[in-house]
């Protein structure tokens, strides 16, 4: 602790006791770096405050009245506004820095509060989610995504099915997913293209099946939604759109409440497909032996807009590995009967 700059070497008198039983003398009084020092009329040195410990034993009053302490029975009386000023603002500067009682323990417990609601905003919910999305068993799964599937049928209508196409159907699954238990649903309407639910379905507008010489535009946008399912969990992306509470519901019940599936539902239908990386959908075309040109003018008849599967297509149209027979895309394309 030093005195302020501009009271450097201040002097004065004043009136010193050494003790309450002590008889009171003038005395010199010397504003030092860090120390009041107290002298006699003949210079000789009889006490040094520390400033940093100085207490006003009489706040507002003249003359003044300080002590070194608040145990001391030291006392010295000024009547000098210069230096009373002078130790004042020495004494509002250490006050200032003074830690107080209690302070580091409000602000302790004002960033736990603040931590845990970090916490309990930002991370808890996405970790209930991810929790919750690895203990649910595929059965539950399967449930979820039958009851999302009535859901829909309320506005696409029932799936449309024959025994013959659905056995094709799961030649087609089993063709291009060997690795996978997936369930393809055909809609008259409702899908504007393609969607996945949790459970393993993927369902397709019947334009797909109908609107095409070959199974290979049809391919292609099967292994396209599987790879956004494969991308992104169905379960989770249902979690993370309904909440940390309809996570906790299915946690404790097993169960998810039917409004909020019917309301999930409804918003899936209007979402538009999420975007996929090009490069890793083209691995999937690889691996499945199908080109991706076909898929590719499916989506865009100019090619423009999707030339980089045009162009990297990893295997040319006349080369892929066969999908269906003819019979058997014919057979499909009946699916809905009309």
């Amino acid at each position: 602790m030093t005195a302020l700059k501009q009271y450097a070497r201040l002097e004065t008198t004043g009136i010193w006791r050494a003790s309450r039983h002590t008889q009171r003398r003038n005395v010199v009084v010397s504003l030092g770096d860090a120390t009041l020092a107290i002298f006699d009329m003949n210079e000789t040195a009889l006490a040094h405050w520390s400033l940093a410990a100085v207490r006003r034993e009489n706040p507002g009053e003249i003359p003044a009245v300080f002590s070194p302490g608040s145990d001391a029975d030291e006392r010295l009386e000024m009547d000098d506004d210069t230096m009373i000023a002078a130790i004042e603002k020495v004494r509002e500067v250490v006050e200032l820095h003074r830690p107080r009682p209690g302070r580091l323990r409000y602000y302790l417990m004002l960033g736990s509060v603040a931590a845990l609601s970090a916490l309990a905003i930002f991370w808890l919910p996405s970790a209930m989610i991810r929790h919750t999305v690895k203990v649910v068993p595929p059965a539950a799964r399967a449930d979820i995504g039958a009851q999302l599937l009535d859901s829909i049928q309320r506005v696409a209508g029932r799936p449309c099915a024959s025994s013959a196409a659905n056995d094709i159907l799961n030649l087609l699954a089993r063709r291009l997913l060997p690795d996978r238990n997936v369930r393809l649903v055909v809609l008259s309407r409702g899908v504007t293209a393609s969607e996945h639910l949790p459970g393993g379905q993927i369902l397709l507008n019947r334009t797909l099946v109908e609107d095409f010489e070959s199974a290979a535009p049809l391919a292609g946008y099967i292994l396209a939604e599987d790879e956004r399912a494969r991308l992104l969990d169905p379960l989770e992306r249902l979690l993370l759109d309904t909440g940390a509470l309809s996570a906790f519901r299915l946690l404790i019940t097993g169960q998810l409440p039917v409004e909020t599936l019917e309301n999930y539902a409804e918003r899936l239908l209007l979402r538009p497909p999420a975007a996929i990386s090009t490069a890793d959908l083209l691995e999937r075309f690889r691996l499945a032996g199908i080109s991706a040109t076909p898929y590719a003018y499916a989506l865009d008849t100019l090619g423009e807009a999707t030339l980089p599967l045009i162009e990297a297509d990893p295997v040319r149209p006349d080369a892929q590995l066969p999908i269906l027979t003819d019979g058997q895309w014919v057979t499909l394309q009946g699916i809905c009967g009309e």
